[in-house]
């Protein structure tokens, strides 16, 4: 049958479910601190710092971002997943995710196939922690779909390959590592500068904390503190998994122990990606559950291949203030600070 505008009524109906399944994708929301302070200066990070990794001048930032609060969890990836991995062209799902003890709680089910299409669901009990076994790869094809809207579709220049990143099918470390952010990204991965700042930076004093729990001084691993300081990470003896089995924890778990600008968990949970080129390789930062303490300071920069989904390999992404909020980020980032010093003392 054919409508009076010439369109089927089959199309139609087509056109409906597709924009069904698309605002059903796009409930992802992604919540974010801002960073203001813009013009502080950097500090040296790496081996010269006393750290690991190729030294370098890392935190500065000549503009206004916001940035995740937590990293990207199971529960956002698995809706990604669902929007545009129904054939998974370029392999965003890693069946190590599906583990309930150290993955995503990330299972698969049907064909891969346009007829027979990947469905994706999530263990209620890991919804809300971080994703891993992610490539720098998978990361910047996530930043992308956000850039984008948030689409429904198969992986190509409209949902995953174009937006912050042009990718077009990169998947090999060499083809990862020659990706850059584009000029009018609106989501993307954390470079180095953001990420650090983020962590570590203290507005108040104009100085940098070593850990991303606002202190200079180790975190513990207590779950149930609420004094502050506490991480997931591996101390000697091993001490992990410390929440019932699962080596993630849930994001924000350990209370009062956000960085200055009010982010969780850059410290322990899992290595974070980065846009840094280090060598051969793309930087990581923050520690896992697998690692010691010394992961999580500010001197260390760790990095592997860009195109490895490691189990202790997830991330964060920043964002483009909208320009309502740009002029509130100095307003916020005074009542930031009024908080913290209240509760702190």
């Amino acid at each position: 049958m054919i409508t009076a505008k010439g369109v089927t009524r089959a199309a139609v109906v087509a056109a409906a479910c597709v924009a069904l399944a698309s605002a059903a994708s796009a409930a992802v929301k992604i919540e974010t601190v801002p960073v203001g302070n813009t013009g502080n200066t950097g500090e040296l990070s790496g081996s010269g710092a006393n750290g690991h990794g190729t030294d370098r001048i890392c935190g500065a930032v000549g503009y206004e971002y916001n940035i995740g609060k937590y990293e990207v969890t199971a529960g956002q990836y698995t809706a990604f997943l669902n929007a545009v991995a129904g054939v998974d062209t370029y392999a965003l799902y890693n069946t190590d995710m599906s583990n309930t003890s150290y993955g995503s709680g990330i299972t698969r089910s049907g064909g891969g196939t346009v007829g027979n299409p990947y469905t994706y669901s999530v263990a209620t009990a890991f919804t809300n922690r971080p994703v891993n076994h992610v490539s720098w790869g998978d990361a910047a094809r996530f930043a992308n779909w956000l850039h984008n809207g948030q689409p429904t579709g198969d992986q190509g220049l409209t949902t995953t390959e174009n937006g912050s990143y042009y990718l077009n099918g990169a998947t090999t470390n060499e083809a990862l590592l020659a990706v850059t952010r584009n000029a009018d990204w609106k989501w993307a991965i954390t470079s180095e500068d953001e990420w650090y700042k983020a962590a570590y930076y203290d507005p108040a004093t104009g100085t940098y904390f070593d850990y991303p729990t606002s202190s200079n001084t180790a975190p513990g691993q207590d779950m149930t503190d609420v004094s502050g300081n506490n991480a997931n990470y591996s101390t000697a003896p091993y001490a992990s998994p410390i929440d019932s089995g699962k080596y993630t924890t849930v994001a924000g778990e350990f209370q009062l122990s956000d960085s200055p600008y009010g982010t969780f968990d850059q410290g322990g949970n899992v290595f974070e990606w980065n846009e840094a080129v280090i060598g051969s390789y793309r930087g990581l930062r923050g520690g896992s559950f697998v690692s010691s303490d010394d992961h999580l300071r500010a001197a260390n920069r760790d990095y592997d291949n860009p195109a490895n989904g490691d189990t202790c390999f997830g991330f964060r992404v920043s964002e483009v203030p909208e320009p309502a909020t740009m002029g509130l980020l100095a307003l916020a980032g005074l009542g930031m600070l009024m908080r913290r010093r209240s509760v702190r003392g």
